[in-house]
């Protein structure tokens, strides 16, 4: 099995970021690192050993991507619209350098599901519904969907657009609703156990029922806890019995 190890640098960033890659062909997945900012999470907490049998058959191709939570969100020395500014262009980075690569490197357009646990979770269903029409679906595991859980108490426009709970609920373009409506790929699973607040995905879920906007919710029992151990088998689990 083709496995690659690459650095992109971006222009918005000014910095390059690490991506691994996994698989020859299949659905692309986009993994967002859940603990770290590293690409490399995804194969050091054992992610890659529980599905590297369902690479192999060519049912997905992974990308793992560098992270921004540790050097942005949770950096002590920069002020909060600085924050707010670096996340934008992040999203500019995903939306403008990493999907062209990601498309370079599977010999043109293809459509991409973003996935994530945890921080990961909420930078992977943040990234689909900004650009719906650029990504197929989301995978959020454990996730919270609600920037202030990062900006603390700043809040300002980019915000505002970084944070799925609030601009949701006020969408109501028809041109993004309809990308939104035709989605058939949107999944939100936590559990109850340690560490985990299903509250948060409800939230999100009622936004998207209030919308008409058709998702899978999952809300797992005490068993699954907000860790690794139970995310490599919610992913198994949707690679090999959704998409």
């Amino acid at each position: 099995m083709e496995t690659k190890i690459d650095k992109i640098f971006s222009t918005h960033l000014n910095k390059e970021l690490g991506v691994k890659i996994y698989g020859h062909y299949g659905l692309t997945i986009l993994i967002f690192p859940a603990l770290t900012n590293s690409s490399e999470e995804f194969e050091d907490s054992g992610v890659f050993d529980a599905i590297q049998y369902l690479i192999k058959m060519g049912k997905c191709k992974i990308f793992a991507i560098d992270g921004i939570e540790n050097s942005i969100w949770q950096q002590n020395t920069l002020e909060s619209k600085e924050k707010s500014f670096l996340h934008f262009n992040y999203n500019n980075f995903i939306e403008e350098e990493l999907v062209p690569y990601i498309f370079s490197q599977c010999g043109g357009p293809v459509p991409i599901i973003t996935a994530g646990a945890s921080i990961g979770a909420y930078f992977a269903v943040n990234t689909f519904f900004r650009r719906p029409d650029l990504f197929y679906g989301t995978i959020g595991l454990s996730g919270f969907y609600d920037i202030i859980k990062l900006s603390c108490d700043y809040f300002d426009d980019n915000c505002y657009y970084n944070s799925p709970i609030h601009y949701l609920p006020n969408l109501t373009d028809t041109y993004w609703l309809s990308h939104l409506y035709l989605r058939k790929h949107i999944y939100l699973i936590t559990g109850q156990g340690d560490g985990e607040n299903p509250q948060e995905t409800y939230k999100l879920s009622d936004v998207l029922n209030s919308k008409g906007i058709q998702h899978h919710l999952e809300v797992r029992d005490e068993s699954y806890g907000h860790n690794y151990d139970s995310w490599i088998k919610l992913l198994k689990y949707i690679i090999d019995t959704k998409l």
